[in-house]
């Protein structure tokens, strides 16, 4: 059962909110080597500081990974159809992040009602990433 199951299901209802972090530099390093950007940017701290960051940065995939993740873990990944995403600002070392969203749509023109979601993941009140994503409501038949 997903928490997809527990949630009211109406436009403005708001996904459970998730906290991750804070974000330490193995856990960049290791998605590293999961995915093969070796940019110094993202493990070397005096080449962080050189590029302006006071800190190593997390790659942006890694973040979006991040809210794939929490939104798999809500509605169960055999009914997400979309994520997207746009970065809004850099995750460092040290960060903790927030992630929040909504139900802003439910389309049930098909076979099975489709809810639309909008999020963010936030450093604060930073937001660092801004996106949607479309889940299937309804289990097969």
């Amino acid at each position: 059962m997903s928490g997809l199951d527990e949630l009211l299901l109406v436009v403005g209802a708001e996904l459970p909110a998730r906290v991750l972090g804070p974000l330490t530099l193995t856990d960049i390093v290791r998605f590293a080597g999961a995915c093969g950007d070796f940019n110094p940017l993202h493990h070397d701290v005096a080449a962080a500081r050189q590029s302006g960051f006071d800190a190593p940065i997390a790659m942006g995939q890694m973040t979006a990974g991040m809210a794939g993740a929490w939104l798999a873990d809500w509605c169960g990944i055999e009914r997400m159809r979309h994520l997207e995403v746009r970065f809004t600002a850099p995750v460092s070392v040290g960060d903790t992040v927030t992630f929040t969203g909504s139900i802003t749509k439910i389309d049930d023109t098909g076979e099975r009602p489709v809810a639309h979601i909008e999020f963010t993941a936030a450093r604060g009140e930073a937001v660092v990433v801004q996106g949607s994503s479309s889940v299937v409501l309804a289990a097969p038949a």
